[in-house]
């Protein structure tokens, strides 16, 4: 029991790390050009987005925790882990997509026209390398990966918002747009590093 309990203590606090100080977007940058262009697309939801997302990370981290234990006495295992966590994606992406066919899942087009974004894209990819280079444990790695998808989602979320207030006409003409955008972000990026306990040189 107290073995259960501690796996999901660990869980939860690797979810609320992942979600708030070791945020995707704004402390490691993962997956920053899709969301800029997340947020100004109108074709795609960014809930449909963020609950493939999800998905996508729930199953391969899994697999990529597995590949990573196979691995530990491989001489290249640094040269060839990319490349496996790659693939782990990419079965996650077939599982996903043989399911919403099965079930004749509402909206099945538009979730299968996000799946690909949502599923080959470094805010896959970051979480599933960071895990396994701080040997995390497999609800370690789980609570990193559900952790992930939330703080991308609110990334979203905050530079939606951001982007919104932001069509100011006190903007000054050459920075509205994509300049301002990156601008904003780099300042949330710069609070959140301080989360994380680091300050900034002077």
């Amino acid at each position: 029991m107290t073995a259960v309990l501690n796996a999901l203590a660990s869980f939860f606090l690797l979810a609320v790390t992942a979600v708030f100080a070791q945020n995707a977007v704004f402390s490691r940058a993962l997956g920053v050009s899709r969301l800029v262009r997340l947020v100004g697309d109108s074709a795609v939801s960014n809930r449909t987005f963020g609950l493939l997302l999800g998905v996508i990370l729930l199953i391969s981290s899994p697999l990529a925790w597995l590949c990573s234990q196979a691995m530990t006495d491989w001489e290249y295992r640094r040269a060839v882990r990319p490349l496996l966590f790659i693939l782990c994606a990419a079965l996650a992406y077939l599982l996903v997509m043989y399911l919403i066919q099965w079930l004749h899942a509402p909206h099945a087009k538009e979730l299968i026209a996000v799946l690909p974004l949502a599923t080959f894209n470094t805010a896959v990819l970051g979480p599933l390398l960071i895990a396994d280079t701080q040997s995390f444990t497999l609800p370690q790695t789980l609570g990193f990966a559900v952790g992930s998808a939330v703080g991308y989602m609110l990334a979203v979320a905050i530079v939606a918002e951001g982007q919104r207030k932001l069509q100011s006409e006190s903007v000054p003409a050459p920075f509205r747009g994509l300049p301002i955008t990156l601008i904003y972000i780099g300042i949330l990026a710069l609070a959140i590093y301080g989360f994380t306990g680091h300050m900034v040189s002077i």
